[in-house]
């Protein structure tokens, strides 16, 4: 007698933790749902009898199936044109309100999670965004509990060092994004100076197919600057949306419905501290 496969709604009520997972190990929303289908395909080819606790096993199974694709992703990485940014993540307001999980996409976080290696971000991933005891973790990537608290140390020392500490408050980095987003249409350089810190930094994403520093801007000057000479030689008919991305406030230009490129800020508290411009098309299709 065959066996029939797990049911789609067992799989549903887990689909946005799996996606958590591979858009956090990732980068991608492309990559993180393709990622997803792989397990739904997995899932529903196991033997239902076997599987005695789902959650587990999905866990396990998008675990791996990312850690693989993250390996892949890294060679191909290290000759990318320019910056690689994370793909920008489109995140409803009460993400943006629960700070451990805004906190867990941010587009600062995920960039110095791109300097760990693959293992290191697969553990620190799933220990600290989702919190699975050590032991879990272990049998997910097919390693031993000692070996994973090693790594997890060592990860977790290594974001320590090298992320920087923004404003954790929604409301104030909501109010200071939209003076952002005032002064910019005002066209004026002072008053956008005046809403930046002075060491702000920004970092594009053309993916050498769209016009970007090949470096980051450092400067409120310079990054100012740079950013009023984008908005002069913008299409006529570009429309900025406020958007919340990786659980804070954010800009997406369109032009009709087809995206051109989306800003995410963080703040220090009182201006702007980074700015981050994603304009690499590939990289804009999930939010068309």
């Amino acid at each position: 007698m065959s066996v029939s496969p797990p049911s789609t709604d067992e799989f549903s009520a887990h689909r946005d933790t799996l996606f958590g997972i591979a858009y956090r190990m990732l980068g991608s929303v492309t990559d993180a749902q393709d990622a997803v289908q792989d397990a739904w395909l997995r899932w529903a080819a196991a033997d239902r009898a076997a599987v005695r606790h789902p959650r587990a096993y999905l866990i396990r199974t998008i675990s791996r199936l990312s850690l693989d694709r993250l390996r892949s992703a890294t060679s191909r990485r290290e000759v990318y044109v320019g910056p690689w940014l994370p793909e920008p993540l489109a995140t409803g307001p009460d993400v943006a309100e629960e700070v451990a999980q805004a906190d867990s996409v941010s587009m600062a976080l995920l960039v110095v999670l791109e300097t760990l290696s693959p293992l290191e971000r697969a553990v620190f991933v799933l220990r600290e965004a989702f919190e699975l005891p050590y032991g879990e973790i272990a049998e997910a990537l097919g390693s031993t509990e000692p070996a994973v608290r090693q790594v997890a140390h060592r990860a977790r020392a290594h974001v320590a060092a090298r992320r920087p500490r923004y404003a954790s408050d929604p409301r104030a980095h909501r109010t200071v994004s939209e003076r952002f987003l005032a002064a910019c249409a005002s066209g004026e350089l002072a008053e956008l100076v005046g809403v930046l810190a002075p060491d702000v930094t920004l970092v594009a994403d053309g993916g050498g197919v769209a016009r970007a520093p090949l470096m980051p801007l450092r400067g409120a000057t310079t990054v100012a600057r740079f950013l009023l000479v984008g908005m002069t030689q913008a299409p006529d008919d570009v429309r900025i949306v406020p958007a919340t991305l990786n659980g804070g406030p954010g800009l997406v230009a369109f032009v009709g419905g087809t995206p051109l490129g989306t800003l995410v800020l963080d703040s220090d508290g009182g201006r702007i501290a980074a700015i981050y411009l994603t304009n690499n098309p590939v990289k804009l299709r999930a939010l068309a």
